[in-house]
């Protein structure tokens, strides 16, 4: 637990930084590097092709959708239609993974052992994130567009957060025990007030009209939902290889996607939701 609670003080001050503190083409490097690092950690998940495989495809998709979208402004992003294909898909690919974890194992029979459609699911999961994160560091100038991006993410903790306490205190009924044995619905519903009531207090202390704040409040609970789906599908693949984290680069706390599976459906579900109320 000390090697944990260290690790995660160095990481909230590393994140911190980099969404408050740098401009934008180094934000984008910072995201670009997370990038790399989870597609290196999700080739474990498809462990009949070379190591080196999965980066440099997943990096090859980062690379054609930067020179796509990167010299574009954030208005001409927003109106992009390869960045509404990236995303859409992106949302469809979690209707498909939230079948998967509902109907697993029995949902696996066409995917088992099959690496290129995990190796398709991975990049489905994690280019959308990666455009998800920087559509909302530039929702705003300046300082900003860093608190959306922080208010999102916050919504993900607690309710991350929320349901291991309440899972913890009260946690009788399992959610999905072939998925994920530790969760319990009494942890998913703590966890979704919890969220939900900083997505109801924030966006009126921040003085939006109430259409608006609804919108956001919406986006919010389906971004919340989302995060939960999101960790059940890593733990889904980490279970079908054999592997209880993603990797070992942050002590006490696995890998890069161990920290981040619950973002990468949060971010551009939020994101797709509220381009489409738009």
């Amino acid at each position: 637990m000390r090697q944990r609670i260290i690790t995660a003080l160095v990481l909230v001050i590393l994140v911190l930084g980099w969404i408050f503190c740098l401009p934008e083409p180094y934000f984008l490097g910072g995201a670009v590097l997370i990038y790399l690092m989870a597609c290196r950690e999700w080739a474990r998940f498809t462990p009949g092709y070379p190591r080196w495989l999965i980066p440099l495809i997943y990096g090859l998709l980062l690379a054609g959708s930067l020179t796509l979208l990167a010299p574009l402004s954030q208005a001409e992003r927003q109106a992009s239609p390869w960045l509404l294909l990236i995303l859409s898909l992106g949302g469809l690919w979690w209707l498909l993974a939230l079948f998967m974890v509902l109907r697993y194992p029995a949902a696996t029979r066409w995917w088992r052992g099959r690496n290129g459609v995990k190796g398709l699911f991975g990049a489905l999961t994690l280019l959308p994130f990666f455009w998800a994160l920087v559509l909302l560091r530039g929702a705003a100038p300046g300082w900003q567009g860093g608190l959306i991006l922080l208010f999102v993410m916050a919504l993900v903790w607690c309710a991350d957060s929320g349901a291991y306490f309440v899972g913890r205190t009260c946690g009788r009924h399992k959610m999905l025990p072939r998925v994920s044995p530790n969760k319990t619905l009494e942890g998913l519903l703590g966890g979704l007030v919890i969220a939900g009531a900083l997505a109801v207090v924030v966006p009126l202390w921040a003085g939006f009209p109430l259409t608006q704040a609804l919108g956001i409040l919406l986006c919010s609970l389906l971004a919340m939902l989302a995060s939960v789906l999101g960790d059940l599908s890593e733990s889904l693949f980490k279970r079908e290889v054999g592997i209880k984290d993603s990797g070992t680069l942050l002590p006490g706390h696995g890998g890069v996607l161990d920290r981040i599976d619950s973002l990468t459906a949060a971010l551009p579900i939020f994101v797709l939701c509220y381009l489409l109320i738009n």
